[in-house]
């Protein structure tokens, strides 16, 4: 038996585990809703490389989304999915003091899809772009992760020219 296995503590089958059921609160708008679903769409994407099409169809029917959030989040996960080295590329440079790999999953996702409204997809509003994602970072990321997640979009938006140049450079790598 390894130390790890000694560490952990004997488990009677009687024993009884609780558990704890954290509400979360109700999306403000149906597009608010689509964003959450999509974070957890790429969230498990990204833990597990279950292919796209998979996760979104295990995980859409639990949501009670209409038909145009639906497709909103879809345009939000497979957008992500398709620029995702592009977006990294984004993140990278306006926050080089965090490797992207060692961001937490959740709070790397979260700026994804707000690099992706912002930067390619362009019918959000930079303003609720970003507020959008500083609350899916509240609701799902650790405690400083509301912070980062601004820091890193406050950064991207006041520098426009850089971030063009960013996007074009990878769209002419994909070429």
């Amino acid at each position: 038996m390894n130390d790890f296995h000694k560490a952990l503590p004997e488990v009677d089958p009687e024993d009884i585990i609780s558990t704890e059921l954290i509400e979360q609160p109700l999306s403000s708008n149906p597009n608010s809703a689509a964003r959450r679903l999509a974070l957890q769409i790429l969230y498990e994407i990204d833990i597990t490389k279950h292919a796209v099409g998979d996760v979104i169809d295990s995980q859409s029917p639990y949501a009670d989304l209409n038909e145009r959030s639906i497709q909103f989040m879809r345009e939000l996960v497979l957008g992500v999915m398709r620029y995702c080295p592009a977006l990294d590329a984004i993140i990278s440079h306006f926050a080089p003091e965090f490797p992207l790999k060692d961001v937490a999953i959740v709070d790397r996702n979260v700026l994804r899809i707000a690099v992706y409204e912002i930067a390619i997809y362009q019918q959000t509003p930079l303003r609720v772009a970003i507020d959008e994602a500083v609350e899916l970072a509240k609701l799902f990321g650790a405690e400083g992760s509301a912070r980062f997640v601004n820091g890193v979009l406050g950064a991207v938006v006041s520098d426009e020219e850089t971030l063009t140049t960013l996007l074009e450079k990878h769209k002419a790598n994909d070429a």
